[in-house]
């Protein structure tokens, strides 16, 4: 009796954590749901003018951009870009004010509705990323409210949070599992076995109770035989991983070329570079029938069907406009979007692949450009399996998502999100530098220093979404 009093099973601890995070997973689920409905309407309300009049766009779309790069300048910086950085960044960085200033409650319900308004103003961004976001913010906070402080507790958290958002975002369990493992931590503890699992479920059964038992992009039979059709896993995993693996390199802030000069503009007048941005989406937008606005899913669920009336070069036009939207600063995700890019580049490989069933073929070239984004083999191939239903392609795609994720690294050395976290840590630690350089401590006041011996922190194009340290906030010894 002792020992099971002892045991895990019986501790009073233990059975708080448990309620809380069984707690913050059905929040986190509802509030999946909630902005999946709300993302849905926004941007049905966009799609209705812009099919009225196209032209509307040129005014909507450059002021909702300009508009929320201003809005994001301050405290809610952090709610910019996709948000899968700002929670892998807060789990790797044990630092109680860091991971305030990027997983608050203020930030997590700006992002969504910074997110909302980007939709709603026609941006080509998606809402998974900032879902994840969302779902690390709630779960954190909910932690330290309520006792879970200590650094190790709340990044467990995190992680949680993180998988329950992209499982409910998607209403794909083990995707969410998968993404948490090889993306979220890059390890796996085996106590965090359970929560995740468990946060998982949760969320995935609120969503289940509300939305019912669906496939995002529907169910698919499709298959792909042994034999010639093997060439369309060759074509698309190189085709699709480098274009990818492009894709990644040209959102990462750099101090040198293009990207150097692009971060430059942005950091002297965001508002002007941001409207910019809105307009090259709009103009890019003139080239096609249905526009490049919005997550993209009507698209590519439409190629996946073989009847899309979009124009050929849809998937290099969805490439650009992602560029222009995430170029501009404003909050929203890249997966959806990242998905119907590479719908658009299936369809176009499918007409040199003839005898390949072109949905096939779209279905391959999806799951090769998400692998070449992210460079996450597995969870892109789980999570093209779970949107369209499908286990027949279980081979194929993860062949082909491993030969993407080999190409993308020939451009993208470092997986993007990872990236992006490492930027914001960063430029966050650069920043505390220079503000302990500007204001000494009193033991040096006394000291007569050499101006010319204090070596500045190098110069760095920052990310636009790195949060900015509290005045009072001094590095750590």
């Amino acid at each position: 009796m002792q020992r099971l009093a002892d045991s895990e099973l019986f501790s009073p601890v233990q059975w708080r954590r448990r309620v809380l995070f069984w707690s913050g997973a059905v929040l986190v689920g509802l509030a999946a749901v909630g902005f999946a409905q709300a993302a849905d309407y926004v941007f049905g309300i966009f799609r209705g003018v812009v099919a009225h009049n196209r032209f509307w766009a040129f005014l909507i779309t450059p002021f909702t951009f300009a508009v929320l790069a201003w809005l994001t300048q301050g405290a809610l910086k952090p709610t910019r870009g996709s948000g899968i950085p700002q929670a892998i960044a807060a789990l790797k960085v044990e630092d109680e004010s860091f991971r305030q200033s990027l997983l608050s409650l203020r930030v997590a319900i700006g992002k969504m509705a910074l997110t909302l308004a980007a939709l709603l103003g026609g941006a080509s961004v998606g809402r998974e990323g900032p879902t994840v976001h969302v779902g690390a913010g709630l779960l954190y906070s909910l932690g330290r409210r309520f006792g879970f402080a200590d650094p190790a507790a709340a990044g467990r958290f995190i992680l949680a949070g993180s998988a329950a958002g992209l499982a409910a975002a998607f209403n794909t369990p083990l995707a969410g599992v998968v993404f948490a493992i090889e993306e979220m931590s890059g390890a796996f503890e085996h106590r965090m076995s359970g929560t995740l699992l468990t946060a998982v479920i949760v969320s995935g059964v609120v969503s289940l109770g509300i939305l019912g038992n669906y496939a995002y992009f529907g169910h698919f039979d499709i298959g792909l035989p042994l034999g010639k059709a093997w060439w369309a896993v060759l074509a698309t995993g190189i085709v699709c991983g480098l274009a990818g693996g492009l894709f990644a390199r040209l959102i990462l802030p750099s101090d040198a070329g293009l990207r150097g000069m692009v971060g430059r503009l942005r950091a002297r007048q965001p508002v002007v570079f941001a409207a910019a941005c809105g307009l090259a989406l709009v103009l890019l937008s003139q080239l096609t029938h249905t526009g490049l606005y919005g997550t993209g899913y009507a698209q590519a669920k439409d190629i996946l069907e073989g009847h899309s009336d979009t124009v050929s070069a849809f998937g290099v036009l969805k490439f650009l406009g992602n560029i222009a939207s995430y170029w501009a600063g404003i909050p929203g995700g890249i997966f959806s979007p990242a998905l119907a890019v590479g719908a658009g580049l299936g369809n176009n490989l499918s007409a040199i692949l003839p005898g390949v069933d072109p949905s096939a073929v779209a279905l391959l070239a999806m799951a090769a450009y998400l692998s070449g984004v992210t460079q996450a083999p597995l969870t892109a191939t789980v999570i093209s399996m779970e949107l369209t239903a499908n286990q027949q392609m279980v081979l194929p795609i993860m062949a082909t998502c491993l030969l993407a994720r080999a190409a993308s690294s020939i451009l993208s050395r470092k997986p993007v999100y990872r990236a992006l976290a490492d930027r914001l840590i960063e430029g966050y630690e650069q920043e505390l530098a220079r503000r302990a350089a500007e204001t000494p401590s009193e033991a040096d006041k006394g000291d007569d220093l050499d101006a010319a011996t204090v070596q500045e922190p190098p110069p760095m194009v920052e990310d636009p979404a790195t949060p900015i340290p509290p005045p009072h906030e001094r590095p750590a010894p």
